[in-house]
C-alpha cells in the first residue's frame, strides 16, 4: 500500500492480465458479526484485510469474542448471544458496515442483559446519519443516548430496558439499506416470538439486503420476506455457526477492473477472479452497465472477463439503485463515451464516506469535464481537452480507485496528462493493494514513466538520498553501483566462468533484483553485506571488463523504469542511462566531509580507519571517475547541483522534492 501524501499516475496505455479480488467488505463484516453472535467457533476464510474489518475485529475482541487471525483466515469463538463484557467503548473509524449493525446488536443485548456501550468513529462518521436506525430501536424499547448531534454517532447504548416485541419494528428504507440490515442481524437475538420489521418508503439497495438474508440463512436464520415491504424473523430463531465460511471477492472492487477492461483491454481481456455469475452481491450486475456502454463481457461462476468492445464507449442513462457503490465507476468511464451519461436514483451517495455526488462532480471538473448534479442524479459529458489534476479523495476509497481510470486519457487525446491521487492510502478501507494490483495489469510507454536521477562521486550519500526520495514518492529505486557486484556474485554462485563474457551476460536478465531502504535483495535474499565484501568487489571488476556484460546491464537498468516511477542513483544515470529523466540531480560534498562520514561509518562497525587516508583515497577515486573513457563522472548539463556538505539528509530530501514539485503539472 502506498502510505504517501500523493501518488502520481503517468499516462497509462493498455491493460491485460488477471486480477484476484480481495474479499467483499459487505460480506466480511456481516460474517464477522454473525460469527460473533453465534455459539461455538466459526472459521472465516478469504476475509478482506482492510481498515473496516480491522475495526470490526477489534470491537469483537473488546466484547469478549475469541479472535485468532492467520493471514486471510480468522477464527471467531462466538458469544452465543450472551454478553461477556457489559461495558465497552468501541471506535469504529468510518466503517458503516460496523457502526450500524453493532449499534443494533448492542442495543438489544444491553436491553435484555444490561450494560453500557459507547460507539464512535472518525469525524466523517459523526456526520453520517443513523437517526432512522436509532428511532427504530427506540421504538422497540432500547435506551440510546446521543453523545453528539441527535441522529448521528457517537452514541451510548444502555440497559436493561423492556422491549416491545409484540408490535412491528418500523424503519425507513430510503436513506440506507444498512439500517434494515442492522435490524435483521440484531433481532434474532431476541426472537422469543415472531418479530416483524416493516419498511417505510421505498427500500434502496435491495441487493445488499439479499446478501444479508443469504448470510442469515447460512447461520440458521430463515427470514420470511413479504415483497420488499416487510420481513418476519421466526420465533425461536437462534444463530448456529456453519463452522466454516468463505468470503467471495468484492464485487464493488471488481467494477474498477471491469471499467479498466472496457477502456483499455484492446486485445487480451482483463480476467477478474473472485466474483462471477453465482455471486451473492448485487454489484456484480455492474457488468450489465459496462456492457450497455459497449464492453464485451463473459462471466463464469467465479470469474469475469472484460475487453473493449465499442470505442468510444456509449453514453447511457441508468437507474443505479441496484448498484449504488459500483455505479461510481461509471462517472469516470463516462469521460470516454460518445455522449452524456446520466446516473439516477443515487441519493444514497450523499450519506456515504463523503457526499459522493458532490465529490465526483468536483473532481471530474478538475480534469476539465462538464458535470451537472442534482439531489439524486449526476450527468457527465465526454471529455476531449483533459487537464492534469490532483484528485482530492475525501478519505473515500472509492473516489481514489475510480479516478485511477482517468490516467488512460492518452487513449482519447494526443495531449495525455498525468493524474495525481491525493492520500492514496485511503484505499485501505477495502482494497489495500489496489494500486499495486492495477500496475500489475496495465501497460505504459517507458518514456511516460517519470525518472529522477541522482549522480555524484563516491560517498556523497546518493544511495541514502535516493532511498528517501523514492519512499516519499512511492517510486522504485535503482542502485546502479551494486549491479556489477550482484552480477559477479550471481555468476560465481551459478558456477559460470567469469572470463566467459557471453555466459555472464546471459545471467543478467534472470536476476531478480530489488532495492529497498538501503538494502539489496537478490530474489528473497538480502545480499547487502555480501556486496560490500572485498572479494565481491574483485568479482565485479572481473565481469565489468566484458562489453557484453555492460550492454546487458545497460538494458537491466532501463528495465527498472516501472510504474509509478524510478529514482536511479549512480555515476552516469542522468548522462548515459536516462538522459530524458524529468529531474536530474548531481549530488556532491567536499572530500573532507565525505571522508569524515565514511570514517564514522567504519568506526561504528568496529572497523579501524584513518580519516586522512580515506580523504586521499576519495580524491584519487574522484580523479579516476572523472577521467574514465566510458561514462565518466560528470554532471548532466541540465542537472540541479546539490552540495550536501552542510545539509542533513532531511534537508537534502526536501530540496529534491521541491525541485520535483516544480516540474509537475499539478
Amino acid at each position: 500500500m502506498f502510505k504517501i501524501p500523493f501518488l502520481d499516475l503517468p499516462p497509462l496505455r493498455g491493460a491485460a492480465g488477471t486480477v484476484r479480488l480481495p474479499g467483499s467488505k459487505s460480506i466480511s463484516n456481516r460474517v464477522l458479526l454473525l460469527a460473533a453472535l453465534s455459539e461455538g467457533r466459526t472459521v472465516v476464510r478469504d476475509l478482506l484485510a482492510s481498515d473496516d474489518t480491522a475495526v470490526m475485529l477489534e470491537a469483537l475482541r473488546a466484547l469478549g469474542c475469541g479472535v485468532v487471525k492467520d493471514g486471510d483466515t480468522v477464527s471467531i469463538v462466538g458469544l452465543g448471544g450472551r454478553l461477556l463484557a457489559k461495558h465497552a467503548q468501541l471506535f469504529l473509524g468510518n466503517a458503516g458496515t460496523a457502526m450500524r449493525p453493532l449499534t443494533a446488536a448492542l442495543a438489544v443485548l444491553a436491553a435484555t442483559q444490561g450494560g453500557s456501550f459507547e460507539v464512535s468513529g472518525v469525524a466523517r462518521m459523526h456526520e453520517r446519519p443513523i437517526g432512522d436506525l436509532v428511532d427504530a430501536l427506540r421504538g422497540l424499547g432500547c435506551e440510546i443516548d446521543d453523545l453528539g448531534n441527535a441522529g448521528y454517532p457517537p452514541l451510548r447504548l444502555r440497559g436493561p430496558s423492556e422491549l416491545a416485541l409484540d408490535t412491528p419494528v418500523r424503519v425507513r428504507g430510503d436513506v440506507s439499506s444498512q439500517f434494515l440490515t442492522a435490524l435483521l442481524l440484531a433481532l434474532p437475538l431476541v426472537a422469543e416470538r415472531d418479530i416483524r420489521i416493516e419498511v417505510i418508503g421505498e427500500l434502496i439497495s435491495k441487493p445488499y439486503i439479499e446478501i444479508t438474508l443469504a448470510l442469515l440463512a447460512r447461520f440458521g436464520i430463515a427470514v420470511k420476506r413479504e415483497a420488499w415491504e416487510a420481513f418476519v424473523i421466526p420465533a425461536g430463531s437462534r444463530y448456529v455457526s456453519p463452522g466454516e465460511v468463505f468470503v467471495e471477492g468484492d464485487a464493488s472492487s471488481a467494477s474498477y477492473f471491469v471499467g479498466l477492461g472496457a477502456i483499455a483491454a484492446k486485445d487480451t481481456p482483463i480476467r477478474i477472479e473472485g466474483v462471477g455469475s453465482e455471486s451473492l452481491q448485487g454489484d456484480v450486475r455492474f457488468i450489465e452497465a459496462a456492457a450497455a456502454m459497449g464492453a464485451e463481457v463473459q462471466a463464469g461462476p467465479n470469474w469475469l472477463e472484460v475487453r473493449r468492445g465499442a470505442w468510444p464507449l456509449k453514453g447511457i442513462t441508468l437507474d443505479c439503485n441496484h448498484i449504488p457503490d459500483a455505479a461510481m465507476t461509471l462517472t469516470v468511464m463516462a469521460l470516454y463515451a460518445d455522449g452524456p451519461t446520466t446516473l439516477t436514483n443515487i441519493a444514497s451517495w450523499r450519506v456515504k464516506e463523503t457526499d459522493r455526488i458532490a465529490a465526483m462532480a468536483a473532481e471530474l471538473r478538475k480534469l476539465g469535464a462538464t458535470v451537472e448534479e442534482g439531489p439524486d442524479w449526476i450527468r457527465v459529458q465526454p471529455l476531449q481537452a483533459w487537464k492534469a489534476a490532483a484528485i482530492h479523495t475525501y478519505d473515500d476509497h472509492r473516489v481514489a480507485m475510480c479516478f485511477s481510470l482517468a490516467a488512460f486519457n492518452g487513449l482519447v487525446t494526443k495531449a495525455a496528462v498525468p493524474v495525481r491521487i491525493l492520500e492514496p492510502h485511503c484505499v485501505a478501507k477495502t482494497f489495500p493493494d489496489y494500486f499495486e494490483t492495477l500496475f500489475g495489469v496495465v501497460s505504459v510507454e517507458a518514456t511516460d514513466v517519470p525518472v529522477i536521477t541522482i549522480d555524484g562521486p563516491t560517498a556523497s550519500g546518493k544511495g541514502t538520498l535516493a532511498d528517501e526520495v523514492g519512499k516519499a514518492l512511492g517510486f522504485g529505486v535503482l542502485d546502479s553501483g551494486a549491479l556489477y557486484r550482484v552480477t559477479g556474485l550471481a555468476a560465481r554462485r551459478a558456477g559460470i566462468d567469469l572470463d566467459d563474457g557471453k555466459a555472464v551476460a546471459a545471467i543478467v536478465p534472470t536476476l531478480q533484483l530489488r532495492f529497498s531502504e538501503g538494502h539489496v535483495f537478490l530474489g528473497q535474499e538480502d545480499v547487502s553485506a555480501r556486496l560490500r565484501a572485498e572479494a565481491t568487489g574483485l568479482l565485479a571488476s572481473q565481469v565489468a571488463a566484458h562489453p557484453e556484460v555492460r550492454v546487458a546491464l545497460h538494458q537491466l537498468q532501463l528495465d527498472f523504469r516501472r510504474l509509478p516511477g524510478l529514482v536511479a542513483d549512480g555515476r552516469d544515470m542522468g548522462t548515459a542511462i536516462f538522459p530524458d529523466a524529468t529531474l536530474k540531480v548531481f549530488l556532491t560534498a567536499s572530500a573532507a566531509t565525505r571522508a569524515e562520514r565514511r570514517y564514522k561509518q567504519l568506526i561504528s562497525k568496529g572497523i579501524s580507519a584513518n580519516i586522512e587516508g580515506l580523504r586521499e583515497d576519495l580524491e584519487a577515486r574522484d580523479e579516476r571517475d572523472k577521467n574514465r573513457s566510458a561514462s565518466p563522472l560528470v554532471a548532466a548539463q541540465d542537472a540541479q547541483m546539490l552540495d550536501n556538505s552542510a545539509l542533513t539528509i532531511e534537508a537534502s530530501v526536501d530540496q529534491v522534492l521541491g525541485w520535483w514539485q516544480k516540474r509537475r503539472p499539478f
